[in-house]
Parts: structure tokens; C-alpha cells; sequence
């Protein structure tokens, strides 16, 4: 138990007076301690039970008077005199705001420690846990919503989409399509998953033959002889030819080791290496990727996948009921779950958010902490030691109360042994 609680002191609201209160008890208490001194060096002769009084009184008073000294001098000049030494805090602003600035730098903006902070913070964890179970009806989820929406709406539609179609575009022209396409050859040729692609293709190829009877018998009898239409050798040449197109796409349909579908099985094998490998190849693929994206069609469905992105954003923001009770939401919650689970992936975002942040702090932690020894600096004087007074003025007037009381006992103490002795 605190001497405080002892005395009862510390049952005064603050609430009801803040530091201005306890100054005006600290200071009641050394005047309270000045009349019991007058009064009880005046009645010391009538009974040695008053010097007790006298001597706690006489010694409170010089414990409260050099508290107050000590703590009036952190602020300004006691009294309005100018002892040297005092009105500390204004005389030291600028000092006091490079320390602060030089704690903040050396505890907190240092790469070293927010790297070694942010090990043990589990940011994919939280974002998992918030996307697992969202917050129902509240201030804060109706604020960040809000916030959300209408920073959406506030930001300029066409710069914003610009920048937005722009990336787009400008990743897409940094992809290299050609290793990619390689490998997801590669990839289906081992897993054998071209080989429904191969079917499809010998089945359009038969059903396009036999859509197109009449167009292949009317080049057959173009391209033939007078003499052979005469003898109507281009009708049975042009049979021939449609059945023997037709058994052949039969026998590669029916037959999965026919020599056509290995001859095709080796040529996408050595498209997928010369994708891969072979400069030339790879320069005509970049060739037709450049193209597609300067198509005009290819700009409109950007344009139209961040319209369809902003518009989701809006919607899912503005009715978040609605958008977390579809299946969005449950893609939503899904990924909540995934961001726990998987240590992988949650090791991955972990990793992403803690570089994020600690290159951050080598960018702009200089910037920052320049900001706070400057801002402090342009304060007059009069603002630091108001605002340095309010946060600490209540403590430091339980250092003057404390100072009283101590001082009290201790000169009581004193007495007592002089007394006995």
C-alpha cells in the first residue's frame, strides 16, 4: 500500500480536476502545513506533545516547498525569478526534441528492429482470421466500409483506371510467354493431356469433311481433265478421295498409336522445345503477344475488367451482407481458412508484409523522424511546456504531496530520536 492510499489522497477524481486539482491539494497541503507550524510553535510551551506536531509540520513544509521548487523549475522560472537552472523544459525545446527524435530513429525506424518486431507478428494470420469470421454490425466495420467506399468514389475514375489498365498492359508486355507456353506443353505432353486435344481435333476434322462433300467434289471437277469429266473419272476420283480422307481421320480417331498422331505428338514436342530455346521462335511469339495487346479489342476488356473490379469493390462495400452471403463470400472465408492453414502461404505473405515494412522504414524512417524534431523545434515555448505539463502535471503533483508527507515523517523521525536521546 502506497503512502497515498494510506492518507486516502488518491481517492480524488481526476475527473474532476485533473492536474488543476492536485496542484491546488499539493499547495493546500503546504499551507495547511504553514498554519500547523504557527499554531503549534505557539502552544509548544503548554505541553511537549506539540513539539511533535511542530517538528512534522516545520519538516513537511521544507519537503513540499523544495518539491515545488523542483517541479515549477522543470517548467518555468519559480516565482518569475531567474534562477539558473530552472524553466528547464522551454530552455532545452530543441534538444528535447532531437532526443526524442534520436529515440524514435534507434528504437523504433531502425531496419534492424522493425525486422526483428515484425518476426513475430503474424500478419496473414490476422487478415486470415478477419476473412474467416468478418465482423458483424459495428463502428468499426461500418467506418472502414464507408471509408472504403468512398474512396472508390472520390478518386479520379479516369486517372485511376488509366493507371490500373496501364499496369495491366504494361505486365502483360513484361510476361514471357514463350517459357510459359513451353512448359504448360511440356507439362501436358508427360501428363498425357494433349491427347483429348488431339481428339477433338481429329473429330472437327472428320465432321468438317463431311460438312464440306460437295465443296471438295466441285475442286476435284475444276481441277480435272476434259477428259476424265467425260469418262466421269472425277466423280469416282473425287469419292476416292473423300474415303480415303474419311477412313484415315476412323483410324487415327480409333487407333491412339497411329503414325499421323505420333507424327503430330513429336511436332507439339519440338514446338515446346523450340519455344524455349529457339531465339527465333521466340521473338515471333512476342511478335503476336505485342500485337494481341495493341488490338483494340484486347484494350476494351481491360477496361472492362477494372470496371467490373471497381463496381465489385462499390457493391461488396455498400452491401456487405448481401456480397458475404454469396458465393463471394464464401470464396471470401475460404481464403480466411487458406491464410491459416497453410503454412506455405501464410510463411510467403509473412515474409512480403515484413519487407514492406522494413523497407518502409529505410525510405522514409529519416523522413519521419526529421518531422518530429522539426515539428518540435517550430513550437514556441510556451506550447511544449503546456503540452508537456498537461501529460505529466497530475503525477508531478503527487511528487509535491508525496514530498510533503514524507518530509513530514521524516522530521518527526528526527525529533523523536532528539527527544529520546
Amino acid at each position: 500500500m502506497t503512502l497515498l492510499e494510506r492518507t486516502g489522497l488518491n481517492r480524488f477524481n481526476p475527473a474532476q480536476g485533473g492536474a488543476r486539482g492536485m496542484r491546488i491539494i499539493a499547495t493546500g497541503m503546504l499551507v495547511a502545513m504553514a498554519a500547523i507550524f504557527l499554531v503549534a510553535a505557539r502552544l509548544e510551551a503548554l505541553h511537549p506533545a506539540w513539539g511533535f506536531v511542530r517538528a512534522f509540520a516545520e519538516a513537511a513544509m521544507v519537503g513540499g516547498l523544495a518539491d515545488w521548487f523542483a517541479v515549477t523549475a522543470l517548467f518555468r522560472h519559480p516565482l518569475g525569478l531567474p534562477i539558473p537552472h530552472t524553466a528547464i523544459i522551454p530552455k532545452n525545446k530543441d534538444r528535447i526534441g532531437e532526443t526524442l527524435a534520436q529515440f524514435l530513429r534507434d528504437n523504433f525506424l531502425t531496419a534492424s528492429v522493425v525486422a526483428r518486431r515484425m518476426r513475430r507478428v503474424d500478419v496473414a494470420g490476422a487478415v486470415g482470421r478477419f476473412l474467416a469470421s468478418p465482423p458483424g454490425e459495428g463502428r468499426l466495420r461500418e467506418g472502414g466500409l464507408r471509408l472504403v467506399a468512398d474512396l472508390l468514389e472520390a478518386l479520379d475514375q479516369e486517372r485511376l483506371g488509366g493507371m490500373v489498365k496501364g499496369a495491366v498492359a504494361n505486365r502483360m508486355r513484361a510476361l514471357d510467354v514463350s517459357p510459359l507456353l513451353a512448359q504448360t506443353l511440356d507439362a501436358a505432353i508427360t501428363e498425357e493431356r494433349h491427347i483429348p486435344l488431339l481428339d477433338a481435333i481429329v473429330t472437327w476434322t472428320g465432321r468438317t469433311l463431311d460438312a464440306n462433300e460437295g465443296l471438295i467434289r466441285e475442286m476435284v471437277h475444276k481441277r480435272a481433265g476434259w477428259i476424265m469429266r467425260l469418262a466421269g473419272l472425277d466423280e469416282r476420283l473425287a469419292e476416292a478421295i473423300i474415303d480415303g480422307l474419311r477412313c484415315l481421320t476412323i483410324e487415327m480417331a480409333i487407333d491412339p498409336y497411329h503414325p499421323l498422331r505420333a507424327k503430330a505428338e513429336e511436332g507439339l514436342a519440338e514446338l515446346a522445345w523450340k519455344l524455349q530455346h529457339d531465339p527465333e521462335m521466340r521473338e515471333r511469339v512476342e511478335a503476336l503477344k505485342a500485337e494481341i495487346i495493341a488490338n483494340p479489342a484486347v484494350a476494351h476488356w481491360i477496361e472492362g475488367l477494372w470496371e467490373k473490379a471497381r463496381a465489385g469493390l462499390l457493391n461488396a462495400a455498400r452491401n456487405p451482407d448481401a456480397t458475404l452471403a454469396g458465393r463471394f463470400g464464401d470464396a471470401i472465408r475460404q481464403l480466411g481458412g487458406t491464410l491459416q492453414e497453410n503454412q506455405q502461404l501464410k510463411s510467403t505473405i509473412n515474409q512480403f508484409a515484413r519487407r514492406a515494412v522494413v523497407g518502409a522504414v529505410a525510405s522514409y524512417g529519416s523522413g519521419l523522424v526529421t518531422l518530429v524534431s522539426d515539428t518540435i523545434r517550430g513550437w514556441d515555448a510556451k506550447t511544449v511546456t503546456g503540452r508537456l505539463e498537461g501529460a505529466v502535471g497530475r503525477d508531478l503533483q503527487y511528487i509535491r504531496i508525496n514530498g510533503t508527507l514524507v518530509g513530514g515523517l521524516v522530521g518527526l523521525g528526527i525529533h523523536t530520536l532528539e527527544v529520546v536521546a
